[in-house]
């Protein structure tokens, strides 16, 4: 998720777990230590875009790397004259659980993060949430400002921070619950409608869980349907030809790296003798029009070639 809901989540989680020995500090080491596996964002001065697609979300986001990680930290926590007093398995509990839910909570939106590495390269996502949800974020934000300042003095000061930590969670586990029933009722649509494909990806736009879309991907194109729990499914689906023979023309790398990291939801089309990606499993913001055009979401990669020399890049369609 975004950095400032990781951030406040390691900062409740030093608060549960260190507040009552060092006080407001554990919250600022937690929040610390949350932000530390976006730091892959780092290697951008060093690595091109493509190559990024694998580093973001990398190593620093697999469970090797929590425990790894961990370790490292805990022991170095342990050098700090105001930590000392604090016992090492528990030091080294609070940065597992920093690190380790930073892991898991980005797994709950849909870029995907790579658990298993160096083991297995397979992004996991459980596309549920948005990478920004308020409803998420802000309990645990009332939580932990109740605790540290409002109930600082008090024996029972992290009650209100733990309120906020069950509550975010809930949210979460309610996320996977109502994705359920969200692809039930677009697969039922897509049945009524007598579509066939070979897999579905719900989606959802926005915040709250509100807004989704269905992706049904089949032979030779997706279909696309919009899915609101404000309003019934009116809208019509929309069919985009996949184009698989697009990537054909591109370099077979590059191929295989953009077939990867769309997880198979994707469509190619030509444009002005180069070659657009539309990833529907990373990038997802609706369908948009502009004029005759129609694209399944606005944001694409391209990929051109010239001389020889293959140039990659990213955009995005203007509504």
């Amino acid at each position: 998720m975004d950095s400032i809901s990781q951030a406040v989540l390691g900062a409740a989680i030093g608060e549960a777990v260190l507040g009552k020995k060092i006080g407001n500090k554990g919250a600022v080491v937690g929040a610390i230590i949350a932000t530390i596996p976006d730091l892959d964002v780092i290697f951008y001065l060093f690595y091109d875009k493509l190559e990024m697609l694998s580093i973001h979300r990398g190593f620093s986001h697999s469970i090797l790397f929590s425990i790894l990680g961990a370790l490292l930290i805990a022991f170095a926590l342990s050098k700090i004259k105001w930590l000392q007093n604090i016992k090492f398995n528990r030091l080294l509990l609070f940065t597992w659980l920093c690190l380790f839910t930073h892991v898991l909570l980005d797994t709950f939106t849909a870029y995907g993060t790579q658990l298993f590495l160096p083991f297995s390269d397979q992004r996991v996502g459980f596309d549920s949430v948005n990478v920004i949800d308020p409803l998420y974020t802000v309990p645990l934000i009332i939580g932990l400002i109740l605790s540290l300042w409002s109930y600082k003095s008090k024996l029972k000061r992290a009650t209100f921070n733990n309120y906020g930590l069950l509550i975010s969670s809930l949210y979460l586990i309610f996320t996977l619950i109502h994705k359920e029933f969200v692809k039930a009722e677009i697969s039922t649509r897509m049945a009524q409608e007598n579509i066939e494909y070979n897999s579905l990806l719900t989606m959802p736009v926005g915040i709250a869980n509100i807004n989704w879309y269905g992706v049904a991907k089949g032979r030779d194109s997706i279909y696309m349907l919009k899915y609101s729990i404000l309003s019934d499914m009116e809208d019509s689906i929309e069919a985009f030809p996949i184009h698989e023979e697009y990537l054909d023309l591109i370099d077979k790398n590059v191929a295989k790296k953009m077939r990867w990291f769309a997880k198979g939801f994707y469509t190619v089309e030509k444009e002005d003798n180069n070659i657009r990606i539309y990833n529907l499993q990373v990038d997802m913001r609706g369908i948009i029009k502009t004029g005759t055009k129609k694209a399944p979401t606005a944001g694409y990669f391209e990929i051109s070639n010239k001389d020889g020399n293959t140039t990659f890049s990213s955009g995005s369609i203007k509504n």
